[in-house]
């Protein structure tokens, strides 16, 4: 996964937007105005992503390229560096799995205009 695919990806989700609020070194990806992954752009490249505390600690024994959150909450927040050997799949589950933790967390009436927009 490069950072175009891993953009658009990321936007390809009901509601994601893209912005650049703490520089043009960080790509912000949000939905319903709350974050759901953060992209470095400067090499390592790299990206934050939402997590269970659970699932985050196996994830960061289990491979080396998943780590503490940078700049983050660490128990619930992955710092993933995406070029070093992880299989594609679980860089998208860890998207996805980071958006629906955020989606679900929006107020029902946020969620349902979001799922009303994908609907037309």
């Amino acid at each position: 996964m490069n950072i175009e695919s891993l953009r658009n990806y990321c936007l390809s989700k009901a509601g994601a937007a893209e912005s650049f609020p703490f520089g043009e070194e960080t790509l912000v990806f949000k939905v319903g105005d709350k974050i759901f992954l953060l992209a470095g752009l400067s090499n390592p490249i790299s990206f934050n992503a939402k997590c269970t505390p659970a699932w985050a600690l196996e994830l960061r024994e289990k491979y080396a390229a998943v780590q503490p959150g940078y700049h983050m909450n660490k128990k619930h927040w992955n710092t993933v560096f995406y070029n070093q050997n992880l299989p594609n799949s679980l860089l998208t589950e860890l998207i996805d799995h980071s958006y629906s933790l955020v989606f679900n967390s929006l107020p029902q009436k946020i969620q349902q205009q979001i799922h009303a927009t994908i609907s037309k």
